[in-house]
């Protein structure tokens, strides 16, 4: 485990937190996806929801963490399609957002997302799941994913980034947030460059071809600056920030799993020079 030492405290500003969280509930409690609800506490009468679509024990396990409009409970319907492709699916909200307490800030998702992983772990070994565990972050997603893998690098066996960002200002700036009167500068955002930076484990980033909100040269910085030796760039061609599962179909999720494949073989091999 990596102490991370990046503050997040401006951005808890009014003025960004209602343009980067937008929080809505789930309107219903049963579920015929198979998946199973988990409420996950994270500080005193704090509950953050989350939706586990489970595959075999030994399969692949993908704690994922959503964009900034979603909820865990829309991953009802695309749970069971990664379940397909032999792999489970760990859906977790943020405050605020489907069954979860609370309201969203952006220092709230950062240390939250440190006991989300704690009792992720905690409880896959409860289940006996000995699948390898990989963090994967959509749009904002992409910065809890990013925090988790700087500061518990040793703990994961890969990270996937879909949709990221690699800077801060650009971001805010086309959400309309006015950053120089708010006294915001790059150094006081979310450091996604720096904290994958020291990322040497693999790594799968996926961008959509049209990607107006986060255009594609964010995911070539965020390549660009991770120094794993096996990472990985796909581009869905016609796709945009919101449609890469629609576009590109069942060949998302069998790239997600051939990248999977790859890093279990690699750690397969060297258990077996040991």
């Amino acid at each position: 485990m990596t102490q991370n030492t990046f503050k997040h405290s401006k951005l808890d500003h009014q003025d960004i937190l209602k343009v980067i969280f937008h929080p809505r509930k789930e309107n219903f409690t049963e579920t015929t996806s198979g998946a199973l609800r988990i409420d996950i506490p994270v500080e005193k009468d704090i509950n953050i929801g989350a939706s586990y679509f489970m595959a075999g024990k030994s399969d692949p396990n993908i704690l994922y963490f959503h964009g900034n409009g979603e909820i865990a409970a829309d991953y009802d319907t695309i749970g069971p399609m990664y379940n397909d492709n032999g792999m489970s699916l760990l859906a977790v909200d943020y405050r605020g957002y489907g069954r979860s307490d609370g309201n969203p800030t952006v220092t709230s998702m950062i240390s939250d997302a440190h006991v989300i992983f704690t009792s992720v772990c905690d409880w896959l070994q409860k289940e006996d799941r000995t699948g390898p565990l990989i963090v994967m972050g959509r749009s904002l997603g992409c910065v809890s994913a990013l925090e988790i893998a700087a500061v518990f690098q040793e703990e994961i066996t890969a990270l996937i980034i879909e949709s990221g960002f690699s800077t801060t200002l650009p971001l805010l700036q086309t959400l309309g947030v006015d950053t120089y009167s708010l006294g915001i500068t790059e150094a006081d955002g979310f450091n996604n460059l720096q904290k994958i930076s020291g990322f040497l484990k693999p790594v799968f980033i996926i961008h959509a071809q049209y990607d107006q909100l986060i255009p594609i040269p964010n995911a070539e910085m965020l390549q660009a600056q991770c120094p794993a030796r096996n990472k990985q760039f796909q581009v869905v061609p016609g796709a945009d920030h919101n449609s890469l599962i629609s576009m590109g179909g069942q060949l998302y999720f069998e790239a997600i799993k051939m990248f999977l494949d790859k890093v279990q073989q690699k750690r397969g091999r060297k258990r077996y020079r040991k």
